[in-house]
């Protein structure tokens, strides 16, 4: 298993997520030592979904506008659409994914998460994949779809749905992992 002691994760999700590709990811991150962050454009709790059904809520530990990229290593986007959809219009979420990218912070996103980086204007040039109801958003936003579990790209992860989701946990604590390693805090 990884070892993520002292790796900070911001976890950026609102009122609409799906709850496993939420929960499942952020247990994965506390097990292998990640410090988690809930981020939200909200204080509070944000309200999972189980597909269409409400599901669990979950703490908010800081909101957006009161956080910068360089204080975390990573960032995990977890899907649902109503999540993507809303974080996608969020100015403040948009910033903080730019600066993630351009300090080169590993993204590990699922789902419907890839249209947060789509509106972040992160895809051209990137090879991902998604739910497969977003693969023209990819497309059209200059980026390379491909229907597979996982697909790495440098510094990102991405997944299509929950069923994946051992897959992804697995991708994401390898990318933080060889991220922490090249940072030096091995």
């Amino acid at each position: 298993m990884a070892d993520l002691y002292g790796f900070r994760v911001a976890v950026l999700a609102t009122d609409g997520f799906e709850e496993s590709e939420l929960t499942e990811p952020v247990q994965a991150l506390r097990d292998a030592g990640a410090e988690v962050t809930i981020v939200s454009p909200k204080s509070g709790e944000i309200q999972a979904f189980k597909h269409l059904d409400k599901g669990t809520t979950v703490r908010v530990d800081r909101q957006i506008e009161d956080v910068a990229a360089d204080e975390f290593d990573g960032v995990m986007l977890p899907g649902g659409a109503l999540n993507a959809d809303a974080m996608r219009a969020v100015p403040a979420v948009q910033r903080f994914l730019k600066s993630a990218q351009s300090l080169g912070r590993p993204i590990a996103a699922i789902c419907h998460a890839p249209w947060e980086l789509i509106s972040a204007g992160l895809v051209h040039g990137r090879t991902l994949t998604s739910y497969r109801t977003i693969k023209d958003d990819i497309a059209n936003a200059g980026g390379t779809w491909f229907d597979m579990e996982v697909v790495e790209d440098g510094n990102w992860v991405t997944s299509r749905q929950p069923g994946d989701l051992p897959a992804f946990n697995r991708a994401m604590l390898r990318l933080f992992a060889s991220s922490l390693a090249a940072a030096g805090h091995r």
